[in-house]
């Protein structure tokens, strides 16, 4: 056995959280070293297997998703280094170390150029080990943490509005919280709807924060913001040379998520050809990199959610209807801003105090007029408008009429017309709803019969 135990205490090296959390494949052909890496890993990480040959190296990573390989040069039937060239052709993107008794510039140039991201010389001390390991996932983790940055940067992530988006005690908003804290423990797909400003990303994090994958990257992708020639490449990764430009791997947005959670925004604006292979991950939780011959194994859960009739999209074969049927199950419908009701002043005054902070401007006044003009717009774009219309009257130091600025009425119910005057004269009259009756020129317990119905 060519490794040495350091005699010094507290000189292994303290491993972070990503090393706890790790799978590795340790890939050796001496017993003697399997067995020692086996003792010194397993008590450090979440699961280590172990292959005596390339052979079942391979074998092994085709139905695990490992974290990192640790693999011997000199083995009998194939070098590690060829081993390690052959599998990145083949899609295979977690750091390796590359164990060798031989420290000769061309061996360690051979390493380099099989993709190997850290060289460690036999014998070695079991220091050098465990920090060589949490150099590659700490390096690894920062990597990933960058492209969901990028990532969510590209979506204008706003964190404050994410965080209050489901602020508000209506039962249409209370609802929403009780299915996610039901949803959140399950592995289960999630289908989430409703119209542009509901807050669908907002619920897709909520679920994701309680689940057992909070811990892990949620990474959210708007699939109508990235062009339909890049985003299969975008997801699935791929190999070098699978395109004109693709100069090394590249690995993809499952793979960045795994462990974790992958949003899928507008999930209706994905190409026919892509849903397909979509299915297929669902299905079989297994992606193929572009370029590659060999499917990967991936664990991550999957949230969905659209602003579009799914089965008018089915009917129109612009959405496949085995795909539906497959993210369909479970489904989250998100309330808009005028169902939500009472909910509509909460956001307000939430508002009012996290722009006027960061603007450095003084809150407006949400006075009883401005009260009832913000109760009686209908709020096409639901909360990201009302956030804009507050961000706006701390600009102009006043709420412009919103009626007369947007929103059209042509179209309205009785019904819409009927919710909306009550609603905005309940609003001017701070609740009051004898006086709203009398306003009105209704009964009061018109007013009683009508709120008791909206709010369930």
């Amino acid at each position: 056995m060519q490794a040495e135990t350091d005699p010094r205490p507290g000189t292994q090296g303290a491993f972070g959280e990503a090393t706890a959390q790790a799978a590795i494949l340790v890939v050796e052909d001496e017993p003697g070293m399997r067995n020692f890496l086996e003792r010194i890993l397993a008590p450090k990480c979440r699961a280590i297997r172990l292959a005596a040959n390339t052979a079942e190296a391979s074998a092994l990573i085709a139905e695990t998703d490992f974290d990192l390989v640790i693999l011997d040069n000199l083995m009998e039937g194939q070098r590690g280094v060829d081993w390690l060239s052959e599998q990145r052709r083949l899609g295979f993107f977690p750091p390796a170390i590359l164990m060798t008794a031989y420290a000769d510039m061309e061996t360690a140039i051979q390493a380099l150029q099989a993709g190997a991201s850290d060289f460690l010389l036999k014998p070695f001390r079991t220091n050098q080990l465990l920090n060589g390991i949490t150099r590659c996932l700490e390096g690894e983790r920062l990597r990933r943490e960058n492209l969901v940055l990028r990532q969510e940067l590209r979506n204008s992530l706003d964190q404050d509005r994410l965080r209050s988006e489901l602020v508000g005690g209506s039962p249409a908003i209370e609802a929403v919280r009780q299915v996610i804290a039901r949803v959140a423990a399950t592995p289960s797909s999630v289908l989430i709807t409703g119209a542009s400003g509901t807050g669908k990303e907002v619920a897709a994090r909520m679920i994701h924060a309680l689940s057992d994958r909070a811990d892990h990257a949620f990474v959210p992708v708007n699939c109508a913001a990235i062009p339909q020639d890049m985003l299969e490449t975008e997801l699935f990764g791929h190999i070098r040379g699978a395109f004109p430009g693709a100069q090394q791997n590249r690995e993809g947005l499952f793979m960045s998520a795994r462990g974790g959670t992958l949003f899928l925004d507008e999930i209706a604006e994905l190409s026919v050809g892509l849903q397909a292979k979509l299915l297929r991950v669902i299905e079989d939780r297994r992606i193929r990199p572009l370029g590659s011959e060999r499917e990967t194994p991936v664990d991550v859960r999957l949230i969905f959610a659209a602003n579009a009739d799914l089965d008018k999209a089915v009917a129109e074969g612009r959405l496949r209807a085995d795909l539906l049927y497959r993210i369909n199950v479970l489904h989250i419908a998100m309330p808009t801003l005028v169902e939500r009701g009472p909910d509509l002043f909460d956001l307000v005054h939430l508002f009012m105090d996290i722009l006027s902070r960061q603007l450095g401007m003084r809150p407006v006044p949400i006075t009883a007029e401005v009260r009832a003009n913000l109760a009686t717009y209908d709020w096409p774009g639901n909360v990201r408008e009302l956030r804009n219309a507050v961000e706006r009257a701390l600009i102009l130091g006043r709420f412009p009429p919103l009626a007369a600025q947007l929103g059209r009425r042509d179209s309205q119910t009785l019904a819409e017309i009927e919710r909306r005057a009550i609603m905005g004269t309940l609003a001017a009259l701070d609740g009051d709803r004898e006086a709203a009756a009398s306003r009105l020129g209704i009964s009061r317990k018109t007013i009683d019969r009508r709120l008791a119905d909206w709010n369930g």
